[in-house]
């Protein structure tokens, strides 16, 4: 196990390297804006696309409900343990496979085979087709996924998941698009002889070009218990920036994305839950390398939990190769994993 020794300390150290770089960058940007704005003749050009585009003068859909933390969320890695391999394989303009070994160390390994049928945006736009997506283990648990356009605005999802032979998810989802708000309602696991059923409304409202508000109302229901959540949202885009803020009953969970420049993205998320009555805040980042074609994320949270995730595309090759590793400082413990995706 001596090369797992190795890479913990060499990306403990490219952590510690990468967050002074991204410091400097920070001061750099912020910096050279005066310099930025005389060079494009007064007019200051973002390096994150802009999420609000004004067409004819009416704001355009704010998205769902559950796109608001997500490109905070994207800077931070994924945790990776074990040993993957995915082998991705298109058998027909529509049609893809996918092929999963993970060997595990802390669980048990498993296989799991992925398929999913999706026309492309061309053909989509002549006749309405479903998307269907499934996938299932070596132990018999499935989880499918079915999304279709009942019309330009109206949009149906269904959702199963079962655990082995036991039905753990059956949600049905329906969302409506307006020109500047989206509403959608999402029934879970209803069960009429057990009298229970969750119920998950959202909405939300482009107020101007950079606000967005809206609200989520949880309801459950069944024979022992009754009640429900209600959260308030909020979101406010910058030039190169994005804040969220979701407040409720439940707790709060904020998040705030920076792009320092094309390379570096940065991302801090706080989250306070008032039923597990704990609190943690985490601070991630991303450091895109195209020249190598090279992709590294670490992040460092409240928890004492350190851990980077280093991509690397194999070209000439149509293959990638994953190296990841997380250290918990108060648990004393490491997980490392080695993945590897062809096609």
């Amino acid at each position: 196990m001596e090369w797992l020794s190795y890479m913990i300390v060499f990306l403990t150290h490219l952590n510690v390297l990468l967050v002074s770089d991204i410091a400097c960058s920070c001061r750099i940007c912020v910096q050279g804006l005066p310099a930025a704005r005389k060079e494009h003749n007064g007019k200051l050009r973002s390096c994150v696309p802009q999420r609000w585009d004004k067409r004819d003068g009416r704001l355009p859909n704010p998205g769902g409900f559950d796109m608001l933390h997500r490109r905070c969320k994207d800077v931070f890695p994924h945790q990776t343990e074990g040993v993957k391999l995915t082998i991705n394989r298109t058998i027909s303009t529509f049609f893809k496979a996918s092929h999963i070994l993970h060997l595990s160390a802390v669980g048990p390994s498993n296989y799991r085979f992925n398929a999913s049928y999706q026309q492309s945006d061309s053909d989509r736009r002549e006749e309405a087709c479903p998307v269907l997506v499934g996938e299932m283990d070596s132990f018999g648990s499935l989880n499918a996924q079915c999304l279709h356009f009942l019309s330009e605005r109206i949009r149906a999802k269904a959702v199963f998941q079962t655990q082995r032979s036991q039905f753990l998810v059956w949600q049905f989802e329906t969302e409506y698009r307006g020109g500047d708000f989206t509403a959608a309602v999402t029934l879970a696991n209803p069960d009429l002889l057990r009298e229970s059923v969750i119920m998950v409304a959202h909405f939300l409202q482009s107020v101007s070009p950079q606000l967005v508000l809206g609200g989520e109302l949880v309801y459950h229901r069944g024979r022992a218990e009754e009640g429900g959540i209600v959260t308030l949202a909020g979101q406010y885009s910058g030039p190169n920036w994005v804040a969220t803020l979701n407040a409720g009953n439940g707790g709060a969970h904020a998040s705030y994305y920076h792009r320092a420049n094309k390379q570096i993205q940065v991302g801090v998320e706080f989250e306070a839950s008032t039923r597990t009555q704990e609190t943690t805040c985490s601070f991630g980042y991303q450091l895109d390398i195209p020249e190598a074609n090279m992709v590294f994320r670490g992040t460092l949270d409240s928890r004492w939990i350190v851990g980077g995730v280093l991509e690397k595309r194999l070209t000439p090759l149509p293959a990638a190769l994953t190296l990841g590793a997380f250290m918990n400082h108060r648990g004393d413990k490491v997980q490392c994993g080695l993945g590897v995706t062809v096609g």
